[in-house]
């Protein structure tokens, strides 16, 4: 990937705001695939394309049980594989990429997940947000910022980076937080992204970063509404008379007029 540019000030102060932000709102953070090592990661990451996390959970536990190492999945009935993936979507291509990328390991790897991007990204199947994924969560080495559609949405509306491509969206991001911080920020953007900014409806009055958001091409309806300020209603015709009292020169012509009626 092409180094990053020398980052704008503001725009890292402002990326330093929504680290301590996400930080404070999503303390406990963690990968919503479920998985018990990094085998099993890489497969639920490669399925999880075009796919829900959920979905892909629900799946997984009878696909590690039937084939609960690279050597298992190598050597797995393309059709037999394909039944048990279905759901995920797109499972053919998946089924094809899951049993090349397992005989990859063997043949390369021993069978085991390589700590190494480049080695990684070598394998069918996976590309530099899958690698990001699996280093950081699996091997705590943080290699890169992963970049779902969560994070490109927010991201962008967050006003950290007007890109549209991961791979700039992920250098504009590495320019401006600090690499201790990027395995974490993945994950709390994605839950935040899940929980609260959502892409058609973001619940921006229930937001915690709703003070630091710039809030870029979100819809006005979805923006927090300013606090009511109470107004004294205005006298009028129709206010009953207790509420006007009435001053001495009208009380006076009252009285004259009463005098000249009787």
């Amino acid at each position: 990937m092409t180094a990053p540019s020398t980052p704008d000030p503001h725009r890292k102060r402002h990326a330093g705001r929504v680290v301590k932000a996400l930080a404070r709102s999503y303390p406990e953070a963690f990968c919503a695939l479920k998985h018990r090592d990094a085998f099993e990661l890489v497969v639920a990451t490669i399925l999880s394309a075009q796919c829900t996390d959920a979905r892909v959970n629900l799946v997984t536990p009878a696909l590690f049980e039937r084939y609960p190492h690279a050597r298992a999945l190598a050597d797995a009935d393309p059709g037999e594989l394909e039944s048990i993936i279905r759901s995920t979507g797109f499972f053919r291509d998946k089924a094809r990429n899951l049993i090349a990328m397992a005989r990859g390991l063997v043949e390369q790897h021993h069978g085991e997940v390589p700590r190494d991007l480049d080695d990684l990204t070598r394998l069918a199947g996976v590309g530099r947000k899958t690698a990001n994924v699996v280093l950081g969560t699996a091997f705590g080495i943080a290699s890169g910022i992963v970049v779902d559609t969560h994070v490109q949405r927010l991201t962008q509306r967050l006003g950290l980076t007007e890109r549209n491509d991961p791979v700039k969206i992920e250098q504009d991001l590495i320019a401006v937080i600090p690499p201790k911080e990027w395995v974490n920020f993945s994950h709390r953007l994605i839950s935040h992204g899940r929980a609260v900014c959502t892409a058609r409806k973001p619940l921006c009055d229930a937001c915690s970063l709703a003070s630091i958001c710039p809030k870029i091409g979100v819809d006005a309806a979805s923006r927090p509404k300013p606090k009511a300020v109470a107004k004294s209603k205005p006298l009028d015709e129709s206010t009953p008379a207790l509420s006007k009292p009435a001053s001495p020169q009208s009380t006076a012509a009252r009285r004259k007029r009463s005098t000249h009626a009787h």
